[in-house]
């Protein structure tokens, strides 16, 4: 098993930076990536960026260049820095990991992040 716990949103005014974290306890030996999505009210859930645990990074066009993914594996934590923000980019971001043997995926409880105008 892993819990995943996220912290760091808030409120922030448009061309702001923020940055989320998430801890990941448990089963952690077996992560195979760690992930970022968010949910906007009325719209889909949407992956915004992944880390594999060896280090490969994937980005939402959406946010390609203004986001970056990164991860300290000694304390099992996966970050989120968000700069250039804008109101679009409002919505509950959730942190999700993915194990190995068995192949679990896992999920926090998110964290909302609003951007002003």
């Amino acid at each position: 098993q892993v819990q995943l716990v996220e912290s760091g949103g808030g409120l922030v005014q448009a061309g702001g930076s923020l940055r989320l974290s998430c801890v990941a306890s448990g089963r952690t030996f077996s992560l195979r990536s760690m992930s970022w999505y968010r949910q906007a009210p009325g719209k889909e859930r949407e992956l915004v960026a992944n880390i594999l645990i060896p280090g490969n990074t994937n980005y939402a066009d959406s946010v390609k260049g203004r986001f970056t993914i990164s991860r300290d594996n000694a304390k099992n934590t996966a970050y989120l820095q968000m700069s250039s923000l804008s109101p679009e980019d409002t919505a509950v971001y959730y942190c999700s990991a993915v194990t190995w043997s068995p192949r679990m995926d896992y999920w926090g409880k998110g964290t909302l992040v609003t951007v002003s105008s």
